[in-house]
């Protein structure tokens, strides 16, 4: 079979449509079929546990994995990206709605379509705005300090069902005194049957990763509770499930209901463009892929949009769905609609054995999926190259484990920003000074530094702006007044100073007043291009002096060195 690609119609370029499909070889398909198979394994009875999450009834779990993955595979840029259930989005929706309605209720399932249609609404504004490059102003750091407290406060949550005990608490702490309280009334099978579930997934996933470990766990269990009846002795199982394909309605609710929703949709939204950004870019990099960002968010929002209409709950850009379909050898999003087959298959001929499922077993493959969100080595690496980072990952952590989710996010979003502005207001300074062999050295800024006598090289690390436009006049001033003999020049090198602002600049011309008063020559070195405008429209050009701004250092060196200046 040739491998060219196929062309494509006109149609498809102009509304960038199947971006994710393109371009279509047919030597591929065959291995995207089983890709394709091989998620939908490893993934259905992942779903199912999603919802023991979200709080939503179980079939809204295959759900997930059927109109939202073909509304991406039409509108997203992604050649890999799977956007189905997520365990991070269903934890912040679950921590809004459960004080609204009683979970898997009707109310309860009308108002996660409504999250997932309030985020979809959200990600069309993000893309109209072009809002892509929005995902670079989440810190890594934090956002994988979110994810262990998820994983902690989902693999916490758990643990009743899987001991087979009523844990009726919402928060954490409460779960936890609840859990503790409840020891002596455990349910002995249900107890077993868990711990034998998290082992098999566990032991498989490290011996055989490419086997659908979970898939083989719920299928041997649904099995033996069938021919053992379980149910009879006490093990509680999900009952019987409707099959068929889902009634397409929009949520019918009040505008009260969509003010209530607004901000865990919005956290939904901060979520998912964080860290659909993150893998489809890790992706698309891998393979030497372009990557359309703001056609993805398109993608994203048409996905939430399927899952609003067809009666599931918000779904987000998975990293580990992710990686299963690269690891089974997929290419493009042919295997994601080759997943959504087999789950119309599981749906129309396959419910029926699902009423066997324990409950336990659900909250075990939970559990372990929340497990892997517990990333203690990467938490490791952090704390050995940047122990502040690491304790801002754990506060996130603790965040979302002992106040809420949503809380959590949010908190990931402003320490994220502020590590911005931090760097930026304290930024990197430093005086330089060359050694005899021509080699130039950073030191630090004290009182009696200088380059050499008579000149201090001042080297500031930030563009120049109000926020940190007086520590800049402080530590020049500090040069100036403290240096060991009279200083002829200062030297600023504004290598990485690439725009001033108003006030920044009426520091500056305050700045070069008082140095001149004193006898000091105020220089700006190493100009790049694009601050020449900012020095010419505040003029500053004209107060400092055209003589006194040099492209480089050397030739500022080479002009100043030995000269005294006339006032």
């Amino acid at each position: 079979m040739s491998n060219r690609p196929v062309p494509t119609f006109r149609l498809t370029n102009r509304f960038s449509v199947f971006q994710g499909l393109r371009p279509f070889r047919w030597s591929e398909v065959s291995k995207n079929l089983l890709a394709g198979f091989t998620l939908a394994a490893m993934n259905i009875p992942q779903s199912l546990g999603y919802t023991k999450i979200a709080g939503t009834p179980v079939i809204t779990g295959l759900y997930t994995l059927l109109f939202p993955l073909v509304a991406f595979s039409i509108f997203g840029s992604s050649r890999y990206l799977v956007v189905a259930a997520d365990s991070a989005t269903a934890a912040i929706l679950a921590s809004s709605l459960t004080s609204l309605a009683p979970i898997a209720s009707p109310r309860y399932v009308a108002l996660a379509g409504l999250v997932a249609l309030l985020t979809g609404i959200f990600l069309l504004l993000a893309r109209l705005l072009k809002l892509g490059f929005f995902a670079d102003f989440l810190s890594q750091t934090v956002l994988l300090g979110f994810l262990v407290g998820v994983g902690f406060q989902v693999s916490i949550a758990v643990l009743g069902e899987m001991l087979g005990i009523n844990v009726h608490s919402r928060g954490t702490p409460g779960q936890i005194l609840e859990v503790l309280r409840s020891l002596p009334h455990v349910h002995p099978l249900s107890m077993g049957i868990s711990f034998a579930v998290v082992a098999a997934i566990l032991l498989c996933h490290r011996v055989a990763p490419k086997l659908p470990g979970t898939l083989f766990a719920v299928a041997g269990t649904v099995a033996a509770s069938a021919i053992f009846h379980w149910a009879q002795r006490g093990v509680a199982v999900l009952g019987p499930v409707p099959g068929g394909l889902p009634h397409l309605v929009l949520p019918n609710l009040s505008w009260r209901d969509v003010e209530m929703l607004l901000p865990v949709s919005a956290s939904c939204l901060v979520m998912i463009v964080a860290q659909s950004a993150a893998t489809s870019r890790a992706y698309a990099t891998r393979h030497h892929q372009q990557l359309d960002e703001n056609a993805d968010l398109v993608g994203l929002s048409a996905a939430n949009a399927a899952a609003a209409f067809s009666g599931t709950f918000v779904v987000n850009g998975s990293p580990t769905q992710t990686a299963m379909v690269e690891s089974s050898g997929g290419t493009n999003q042919l295997a994601h609609l080759a997943t959504v087959g087999v789950v119309v298959l599981v749906l129309l001929f396959l419910t029926g054995p699902l009423q066997f499922l324990p409950n336990c077993v659900l909250g075990a493959v939970v559990f372990t999926i929340a497990v892997r969100l517990i990333d203690l080595r990467a938490l490791g690496a952090i704390r050995r190259e940047s122990p502040g980072e690491f304790t801002l990952a754990v506060t996130t952590a603790a965040v979302v484990v002992f106040v809420g989710v949503e809380q959590g996010i949010l908190l990931a979003m402003s320490l994220s920003l502020l590590r911005i502005v931090h760097h930026s207001y304290r930024p990197h300074t430093a005086v330089l000074e060359q050694t005899r062999e021509g080699i130039w050295h950073l030191n630090p800024v004290v009182p009696g530094a200088v380059t050499e006598p008579g000149l201090v090289l001042y080297r500031f690390g930030a563009p120049l702006y109000y926020a940190n436009a007086n520590r800049f006049s402080e530590e020049t001033r500090m040069l100036a007044t403290s240096a060991p003999s009279p200083l002829h020049w200062l030297i600023v090198d504004a290598g990485s100073i690439t725009n001033v602002d108003f006030t920044a600049a009426r520091v500056v011309r305050e700045l070069q007043k008082d140095l001149s008063a004193q006898g000091t020559g105020l220089v700006f070195a190493h100009v790049q291009s694009d601050l020449k405008p900012d020095l010419d429209r505040h003029h500053l050009t004209e107060v400092i002096g055209p003589s006194r701004i040099f492209d480089s250092l050397h030739e500022a060196l080479a002009a100043l060195r030995g000269s005294v200046p006339s006032f």
